[in-house]
């Protein structure tokens, strides 16, 4: 399902895809403000444009390779909720693929914060008992 997004959602999306694709998440981080906040569901909160450099390193780390497709955009005024699906493969080579949804707040163009939700047991390895 192909989903209309605003500016600013899709600039966001875009700006993934660059971090993905670039493997620098430099053109991204440009979009937050200076003061934003960043968050996954297991992990600490990250705060500030230093913060959000390492939280985007912090991302590209476990893939070898790897590429989101957004399929839902849901957006209400300073707010949008991404859904989306990942699909790469591990620095083992291992394939990957999962599932979840951002939420992001934004102040005028700029993302005020970040929080991502996604299947984490994809990340397991075969045996593991967590």
């Amino acid at each position: 399902m192909k989903t209309t997004a605003s500016d600013r959602a899709q600039a966001f999306m875009d700006g993934l895809r660059a971090v993905e694709s670039d493997r620098s998440p430099t053109p991204l981080v440009a979009l937050f403000t200076d003061d934003a906040t960043l968050e996954r569901m297991t992990h600490k909160t990250y705060e500030g444009k230093a913060d959000a450099e390492a939280f985007w390193q912090e991302y590209l780390e476990p893939f070898g390779d790897l590429a989101t497709e957004f399929y839902n955009v849901t957006e209400d005024g300073d707010g949008a909720v991404l859904e989306w699906e990942t699909e790469g493969s591990l620095k083992g080579g291992k394939p990957i693929r999962y599932r979840g949804v951002s939420s992001i707040s934004f102040d005028g163009d700029k993302v005020k914060s970040f929080r991502t939700y996604y299947d984490s047991a994809a990340f397991l390895t075969e045996g593991s008992s967590r």
